[in-house]
């Protein structure tokens, strides 16, 4: 079967998200269970020159956005057996960023009619377009209302994938003529409070859409998660499923990782050693038995982080702990963080900035890892952490939920520490138990090992996604 991902970021080009961990990752394991593969990506000017100069020339078309008439160059480059391609146009993407654009209406409009377009040109012939978050959700659209009548896009089926429902790409109502050429035969399926919505067009016009956890699944057709769409995604019935994320289990190895100090498999005593360089590379007293937590993290609302500044103090001042957080995002968040660290030189790291290999020797050296989210679609670093052993602490929503179970001191089952309520002292509460099982060898050795023998592949949630194309291309 043939499968098109079409998305605005992937590992290891470009990425601002877990969007782009999945993109990297899920089309391998999709390959490997048999199906003919490959992926379109925009060519933006941030993407490594590693990569950007070793891309082919593959061709171009002219794609119409609206009354527009657009160049759109075609790059190719295949990566771990995965073709790529890259849709080149500097107007759009030729930009210092990724995102955050007044013209992103706009600038994605033309990437939705592109990637349409450009199978053409490749002589790609999907059976499955398989679009993800809002950057690509009008293809289903398009493809119904102006495209169908083509025999080589007839039989084409669609899923949209929603990796985080928050962001949905609103725009003016103008846009459906203005950009897109079509006329209000679509209102219903796109219409939002007097604008339009790229999502909503998706979630309408797709013949199945997925979300990133089951959780998550059931979660978005509340009021208080399902961002004004929650009677859509309630109407849908099982053309919604909702299938776990998971990791590159091959990438995030801790024992083949080059980024951390110290390689092991599930050896504590090795792990121990990848804490102690890191307290040296940190300027953090060296101190080998006491806990470390870890947030690594964008520093923004949703991540729980008003219940971190309510309660790390109190916690700071009463417990023999070192407290490592490392991201970027709000400046709020920033500077609270950088003035903790300021106050508490010998038990806070605040690293405010985005480094892939800090963040591996991060997992590789912490005890315990903070995910106190306001709401989590699916969560990848809670899946990293327990790879790499560092067990997760978590609020009890969307993936993890799906992923982490509490351990069971009698049963000697989970993974990991939860709880329920969004509320600073629950949160606390269930950190300082995480921390009791942390001075109880027998304990601590069992819950790691049930860290280390979890499941975190693609394997499993690939064959749901391989289901599910069957399904869509058989009725």
């Amino acid at each position: 079967m043939k499968v098109l991902f079409a998305a605005a970021e992937s590992t290891p080009f470009i990425k601002t998200g877990g969007l782009a961990d999945v993109i990297g990752a899920l089309p391998k394991a999709l390959k490997q269970s048999g199906e003919d593969i490959c992926v379109i990506l925009p060519k933006y000017r941030g993407i490594p020159s590693e990569y950007s100069d070793a891309m082919s020339y593959v061709g171009e078309v002219n794609v119409q956005v609206g009354w527009r008439s657009q160049y759109c160059g075609i790059k190719i480059l295949t990566h771990e057996d995965i073709p790529i391609y890259f849709i080149d146009n500097e107007y759009y993407f030729g930009r210092d960023a990724v995102y955050g654009f007044m013209d992103d209406g706009e600038r994605f409009a033309f990437f939705n009619r592109a990637v349409i377009e450009v199978l053409r040109v490749i002589d790609f012939k999907a059976d499955v377009v398989h679009c993800h978050d809002w950057h690509t959700a009008m293809i289903p659209l398009l493809l119904e209302a102006q495209y169908r009548h083509d025999a080589f896009y007839h039989d084409m089926r669609t899923v949209l994938t929603i990796h985080n429902l928050l962001y949905q790409g609103v725009f003016p109502y103008e846009v459906m003529w203005d950009l897109f050429g079509l006329n209000n035969d679509y209102y219903m399926g796109v219409e939002y409070y007097g604008n339009m919505n790229f999502m909503k067009a998706g979630i309408s016009y797709s013949d199945h859409v997925t979300t990133v956890s089951p959780t998550y699944a059931k979660e978005i057709q509340t009021s208080y998660y399902g961002n004004g769409l929650d009677g859509l995604l309630s109407s849908l019935g099982d053309k919604l499923s909702g299938i776990v994320n998971g990791i590159d289990t091959k990438s995030y190895n801790p024992n083949q990782d080059p980024h951390i100090y110290v390689k092991y498999r599930s050896n504590l005593a090795k792990k121990k050693k990848n804490k102690v360089e890191l307290q040296r590379e940190l300027n953090l007293p060296v101190k080998p038995d006491i806990p470390m937590i870890a947030m690594v993290t964008r520093l923004v609302e949703m991540k729980g982080l008003d219940l971190v500044i309510r309660v790390l103090d109190e916690l700071i001042q009463n417990e023999d702990i070192q407290v490592i957080i490392l991201g970027t995002g709000d400046y709020a968040y920033e500077d609270w963080f950088r003035e903790a660290a300021y106050r508490y030189p010998d038990q806070v790291s605040a690293q405010i900035q985005f480094s892939e290999a800090l963040s591996r020797k991060i997992y590789a050296a912490s005890d315990l890892f903070l995910m106190p989210s306001k709401f989590e679609p699916c969560g990848i670093s809670q899946l990293l952490a327990l790879r790499y052993g560092s067990i997760p602490i978590v609020r009890e929503t969307g993936g993890l939920n799906d992923t982490v179970h509490a351990y069971n001191e009698f049963t000697s089952k989970g993974n990991g520490f939860s709880f329920e309520a969004y509320n600073a002292h629950d949160m606390i509460h269930t950190i300082r138990r995480a921390v009791s099982f942390y001075y109880q060898p027998e304990h601590w050795r069992q819950i790691t090992k049930n860290a280390f023998n979890g499941e975190y592949s693609w394997d499993i949630s690939a064959r749901e996604y391989t289901d599910i194309y069957h399904k869509i291309t058989t009725f």
